[in-house]
């Protein structure tokens, strides 16, 4: 059952009030009256009314103070004005100042009921669209540009720089940094928010695979092409294409690249037909391209088209002060999806994951919390609950040694050593009591 939409019907005269509201309250809807501006404003303050009748000659219409006094405070109620006397320039101006339409007295009823309807209608959709904007927007934010250090903070700022704009931008970092974050991040804050946002994976595709791809194919140009097909940069029309391991593609499509880039314009494999496009690029690649230009495997004028705004995303061993807000995210996230409670980390694997220098970056520190969270017995994630070889890359007894308990000999003895063999100490840090800590050091024969 729909809620009644409320409706305030303001008009200095008493049987025009009440025939509209004997009209509006058989088509189902709730309605109050009003005489003059001092009682509108009085019940406008009280209820939140979906639309508002107004009769543009009662005096507090003049200048129409009344409606600008409405629509500030609620701007998204639809208000309709009714008067005697219409005229062009008074219409025009009404609906300057925040009138949704204009009705000529006297009223026709079936006009009126219509006029209503769809009005109700209209602002639904305004608030339908609202929500839906803003559903988007959570959905599809970037989970993993999260940070503590001064070097992400830098790349915020950056994100926020050039999202308004439509230059081109080139995102370098190490594969698992997090590229293809940041490029969203960039079209999300952009005005093509709310167009397509097309990632391809250039390194993935052989040079003919690639450029139907990205440029599409038409019907019968190649054994096999029984159907026209779009291409990457047509579906991403209006909004960002992403072409991730840029440094990857031939020559051959260097140029074609290069020629879009300045053109705009593009044709599909097969086809004669000028095709124009307004998309936004981005870029992004792990190898110094640079290096490629000098040695002949990158185009030197497509490199200086791409580099327009370049960002670098430094390794997360570089920003380690990143990893323990980063635990504690996906903890969080990989606990809901697996709906179980969240976890603490215990002091041992946090200085563990600290200490590991993380060759995968952000990609390998999800992939490792994920799996604690998996195996983790208890409420709290231990050494044992990540993968071995972050472990045993750390911690490695005299010997060589890569064992559980090699690890638990070493990091006892650390621990008694850095607190001078204080026993009581050693044994709160290590979250065990005296005794456990005493049968430790006897069962490893540690000597102070």
């Amino acid at each position: 059952m729909r809620t009644k939409e409320k409706i305030l019907i303001v008009d200095n005269r008493k049987e025009v009030r009440e025939s509209l509201s004997s009209l509006l309250n058989g088509k189902g809807y709730t309605v109050d009256t009003a005489e003059n501006g001092e009682s509108t404003l009085k019940k406008f303050t009280e209820v939140q009314f979906d639309l508002l009748l107004i009769d543009l000659n009662i005096p507090s219409m003049k200048d129409f103070g009344l409606l600008s006094k409405i629509k500030s405070m609620q701007n998204d109620t639809v208000v309709i004005l009714t008067t005697e006397y219409a005229s062009v320039p008074t219409a025009i101006s009404a609906l300057k100042n925040g009138a949704d339409c204009y009705l000529t007295k006297p009223i026709n009823p079936e006009e009126l009921a219509h006029l209503v309807q769809k009005a109700i209608e209209q602002k639904a959709l305004r608030i339908e669209n609202k929500q839906l904007r803003e559903n988007i927007d959570e959905i599809i934010k970037p989970d993993r540009l999260i940070c503590e250090s001064y070097q992400l903070r830098k790349i915020y700022d950056s994100i926020h720089k050039v999202a308004p704009t439509d230059s081109i931008v080139m995102i370098r970092g190490e594969s698992g940094t997090g590229k293809d974050l940041v490029a969203k991040a960039i079209h999300i804050n952009s005005k093509r928010k709310y167009y397509p946002f097309v990632q391809v994976s250039c390194g993935a595709l052989r040079e003919s695979l690639l450029e139907c791809e990205l440029f599409g194919q038409e019907k019968g140009s190649a054994a096999g092409a029984q159907y026209d097909r779009k291409g990457k940069i047509e579906m991403a029309e209006g909004g960002t294409i992403f072409l991730d391991e840029i440094s990857s593609i031939s020559l051959k499509i260097q140029l074609e690249l290069l020629h879009f880039i300045e053109s705009k314009q593009y044709t599909r494999v097969g086809g004669d037909i000028m095709v124009n496009s307004n998309v936004r690029i981005i870029t992004a690649t792990h190898e110094r391209l640079e290096e490629l230009v000098k040695d002949g495997k990158f185009r030197e004028d497509l490199y200086y088209k791409l580099n327009v705004y370049p960002i670098l995303i430094p390794p997360l061993r570089e920003r380690k002060e990143d990893i323990h807000i980063l635990v504690d995210f996906f903890i969080k996230k990989f606990s809901t999806a697996m709906n179980k409670p969240f976890k603490i980390v215990s002091k041992e694997a946090m200085e563990f994951l600290i200490n590991y220098e993380w060759p995968g970056n952000v990609r390998e520190l999800e992939n490792a919390i994920e799996r604690a969270v998996v195996v983790g017995k208890s409420n709290k994630i231990i050494v044992e609950d990540l993968p071995f070889h972050v472990s045993a890359m750390n911690f490695i007894d005299d010997n060589g040694c890569k064992s559980i308990w090699a690890i638990e000999k070493k990091h006892i003895l650390n621990i008694l050593n850095e607190n001078h063999w204080n026993i009581s100490k050693s044994a709160s840090i290590l979250e065990i009591d005296r005794v456990t800590l005493y049968n430790k050091i006897s069962k490893y024969g540690l000597r102070k």
